[in-house]
C-alpha cells in the first residue's frame, strides 16, 4: 500500500509541476502578444467543448491561441495533435455561440511554441473548413 501512495503523490506532484510550467508558458506568451498591440481577452477558456489557452484581438482579428511548452521547440510542435486541433476548433465554435462580442472580420488560430527561454508563435497554423 505504501508503495501505491508514492506513486500518487508523485502524479501529483508532476501534474502540479507542469501545471506551473504551462501557466508559465502561457504567461511568456500573453505577454509578447500584449507587446505586439494585441488585448487578451480570455485566459484558460473553459467551453463544453474544452479548455482554450489563450484568446486575444485587434481591431480586426481575434486569434485562438494553443501554448505548448517543452524540453524543445519540435517536441513542442508534435504536441499539437489532429485530436487537439479539432477541440480547439470545436471550443473556439462554442466560445464564439456565447461571444459575439468577439466578433472580428478575421479569425484564425496560433499555435505559440515555448521552450527554455524561446518562444515561436506561428500564426494561423490550424485551418478549418
Amino acid at each position: 500500500m505504501l508503495g501505491h501512495q508514492d506513486d500518487k503523490t508523485s502524479s501529483i506532484v508532476n501534474r502540479r509541476a507542469a501545471e506551473a510550467k504551462g501557466r508559465a508558458a502561457e504567461d511568456e506568451v500573453a505577454a509578447r502578444l500584449r507587446n505586439r498591440g494585441l488585448t487578451i481577452l480570455a485566459r484558460r477558456l473553459r467551453t463544453g467543448a474544452g479548455e482554450i489557452d489563450l484568446v486575444a484581438a485587434d481591431d480586426q482579428s481575434l486569434i485562438f491561441i494553443e501554448v505548448k511548452a517543452r524540453r524543445t521547440l519540435t517536441e513542442a510542435a508534435y504536441a499539437v495533435s489532429p485530436r487537439q486541433q479539432a477541440r480547439l476548433l470545436e471550443a473556439a465554435s462554442v466560445a464564439l455561440a456565447h461571444r459575439s462580442d468577439w466578433a472580428r472580420p478575421c479569425t484564425r488560430f496560433d499555435v505559440a511554441l515555448v521552450s527554455g527561454g524561446a518562444v515561436s508563435i506561428i500564426e494561423d497554423a490550424i485551418r478549418y473548413h
